[in-house]
Parts: structure tokens; C-alpha cells; sequence
């Protein structure tokens, strides 16, 4: 059985999706039957690279909230991260566009370590102060989920390197109709938005997999 995630790194409630839901994925019996694929979502994709800046004033612009209203606002999400055992900074975070970071993560899926270069992006991004928007960084990290250094300067010093791959994720997220992230698609058969306790993951898994064998038993 697939199941495919569609998000953004720069995204908080991805990261923390992204952990309840392995803790879903943990609980669910036939948990070794289970590929998980990673799909490419910009939340911003008009960011060009030279749009970069504190996370903390890009929601005080965004929202016209205060920055107090902001910081609490943030208070919350970190909280919710702290609770999955994950750390969240509040301060030294800073967002750009992620367009190339997607085409990176596209690099470490043919390579087999999409999964651990996420871990690593998302990591840099919320617990460190490290910009995943910096290129040496960006690489570095590449490096950490054991893809060859040179191959990741080539990718981005290419445009157009899995460009097309990142693109064609996003048509299809609008395809299914999801105009937000994190996203879950499970065997295409179920969609589930938003980062959920790891009980809604687990109970979904099995509605899929049931709906699955008797969709067989049926054939």
C-alpha cells in the first residue's frame, strides 16, 4: 500500500504531521506493507530568491496580527511540536521560497534517501538555526543523507533539474483538490488533511487496508 505526503518544509504543522504520522504508521499492523513517497507543495510559490527574511515579520506582514499576537500564535504551534518529542524554535527562523529545496528532495528520492534528507531539512529548519535557504547548508545537509556533494551542487545549479518532478507534484495536489498542507493520500483510495493525532493515522491506514483487501476479494 502507497501513501503519499504532500509538504512543504516550510510548513510547522508538516514537520509535526510528518512525525504523528509515523507514530500512526507505528501502530498499524502492516506497517512493513506500507511505501511512503513524499510530494512536492510550495505554500508560497511566488517566493523568488532574493524574498527571504524572519519568519516572526513575514506573519506579523501576513496576518496584520501584533507581534505579541504572533509570537503566541507560534507559542501554540511550538507546544503542539514539543508534545511529538520534536524541537521548535521561535527565534532565528527564516523562510524563502523552497522551490529549490523540493527539487533536491526529488535528487534524494532517486537516490533513496528522500525520507532522510526531509528528517535533515526539517530538523535545520525549525530546532537549529540553520537556513535550509543557504546553498552550502542546503548541500551540507544533502551530504548528512548520503548524496554525493557534487551531484547535489549540479541539481542546483540547474533550473530546470527536477524542476518538471516538482511541478507536476503540485499540479496533482490541486488535482485532488488540496489547497493546503500537510496532506495524506492513502492507496488513493483516502485523504487525510492536516497534522492529526497519530490515532486518526493509524485508524485510516486500516480503513484503506481493509477497503483494499475487500476491493481483492471482490475482484
Amino acid at each position: 500500500m502507497r501513501v503519499e505526503i504532500w509538504s512543504d518544509i516550510a510548513c510547522p504543522w508538516c514537520y509535526i504531521g510528518k512525525a504523528r504520522f509515523e507514530k500512526g504508521l507505528a501502530g498499524f499492523a502492516h506497517r512493513d506493507e506500507v511505501e511512503v513517497v513524499h510530494r512536492s507543495f510550495e505554500l508560497d510559490p511566488r517566493l523568488t530568491k532574493a524574498d527571504t527574511g524572519t519568519v516572526l515579520d513575514m506573519l506579523v506582514a501576513k496576518t496584520g496580527r501584533t507581534p505579541a499576537e504572533v509570537r503566541e500564535m507560534e507559542e501554540h504551534v511550538a507546544s503542539n511540536a514539543r508534545s511529538e518529542g520534536l524541537d521548535y524554535l521561535l527565534d532565528g527562523r527564516d523562510y524563502g521560497s523552497t522551490f529549490d529545496i523540493h527539487r533536491l528532495l526529488h535528487l534524494a528520492k532517486a537516490r533513496g534517501r528522500q525520507d532522510a534528507l526531509l528528517d535533515l531539512v526539517y530538523r535545520a529548519n525549525f530546532a537549529e538555526e540553520r537556513s535550509v535557504y543557504d546553498e552550502d547548508t542546503l548541500v551540507g545537509l544533502a551530504v548528512e543523507a548520503g548524496i554525493e556533494e557534487a551531484e547535489a551542487r549540479a541539481v542546483l545549479a540547474d533550473p530546470e533539474a527536477y524542476a518538471a518532478e516538482v511541478r507536476a507534484d503540485q499540479r496533482e495536489a490541486a488535482e485532488l483538490g488540496a489547497n493546503g498542507v500537510p496532506f495524506f493520500v492513502l492507496d488513493r483510495r483516502y485523504g487525510v488533511s492536516g497534522g492529526q493525532p497519530a490515532e486518526v493515522f493509524t485508524q485510516a491506514l486500516e480503513q484503506a487496508w481493509d477497503s483494499r483487501a475487500q476491493a481483492g476479494a471482490h475482484a
